[in-house]
């Protein structure tokens, strides 16, 4: 097994634009996420990188939520990308904040390996395919364990090896792809990491059957889709983790019971008054 850490970073994505099938791999990734944030309760929701900025979180219950990602440029886009699909009212004026939209939203300018919260103050945090394009993940993970709160939740994605994508990173196709330069690592080492750490993963899901590298024109795609997850759900391009924190709380050590020490009454002067009585006898 190759190491996770990285001497060369490899290139990071600025948006799901950037993948042939992005727009399709978004749309399946943001279902699964509201699906499992509706589960996530607290006050502070961070989005770790660019991917995951531009996740809209709708039916997360925690409405502060913070995009943080490592440039001007992308938070500026991600920005854009609200407005833009946000309806207005028809003479071109801004529109009012919906039902369904996080009330407090943030933009906060950072690298993942580096994140500037404080200890044990963020409840959830999502990465969406941040570790693929890490240079060291460890670092990543290290830094959610830190900022995470007791009990709190993170969602991972990630692209699966085992599937045709993964198979396809390795095939002489469209070589200036970037899906060329994610890591893809497997769903079990990123559940062994996340062990390690104390993590306890609550479900995954597996989506998205097809290699990434081309647009689905195929009017039976989805019937392929949907045999495959039924029947081969573990060579599913993408993969979908929830795991919450799980801290062992600290138990009080009795105190060993105080050994009575082996001691008669019957000594030495005992002995001498009753040999005394028997004299006077």
């Amino acid at each position: 097994m190759k190491t996770a850490f990285r001497a060369k970073p490899p290139r990071y994505p600025g948006s799901w634009d950037e993948f042939p099938a992005g727009d399709n791999i978004k749309r399946a990734v943001e279902t699964v996420c509201n699906d499992y944030a509706q589960r996530i309760f607290g006050y502070h929701f961070v989005k770790v990188g660019n991917l995951s900025a531009q996740i809209q979180l709708l039916e997360s219950p925690i409405h502060h939520q913070i995009n943080h990602t490592p440039d001007f440029t992308s938070s500026e886009r991600v920005k854009h990308e609200k407005r833009g699909s946000e309806p207005n009212d028809g003479a071109g004026n801004e529109p009012n904040t919906t039902r369904n939209e996080p009330r407090n939203e943030n933009f906060v300018i950072g690298q993942a390996h580096k994140l500037p919260f404080s200890e044990n103050s963020v409840d959830g945090l999502l990465l969406a395919n941040e570790l693929d394009f890490a240079q060291d993940p460890h670092e990543i993970l290290r830094e959610v364990d830190r900022v995470i709160t007791q009990d709190g939740h993170v969602i991972i994605s990630g692209f699966n090896p085992l599937s045709l994508a993964g198979v396809a990173k390795y095939l002489p196709v469209k070589r200036d792809n970037i899906l060329h330069d994610a890591r893809f690592f497997s769903s079990y080492r990123i559940k062994d990491w996340l062990h390690l750490l104390g993590f306890e993963v609550i479900e995954q899901r597996q989506i998205m059957f097809s290699t990434l590298f081309f647009q689905q024109r195929w009017g039976g795609a989805a019937k392929v889709q949907h045999y495959l997850s039924s029947y081969l759900p573990w060579c599913s391009a993408v993969y979908v983790i929830l795991a919450k924190k799980r801290v062992v709380p600290m138990t009080a050590i009795r105190p060993k019971r105080a050994i009575k020490p082996q001691f008669s009454t019957m000594g030495a002067s005992a002995r001498t008054t009753s040999q005394k009585q028997k004299g006077h006898v």
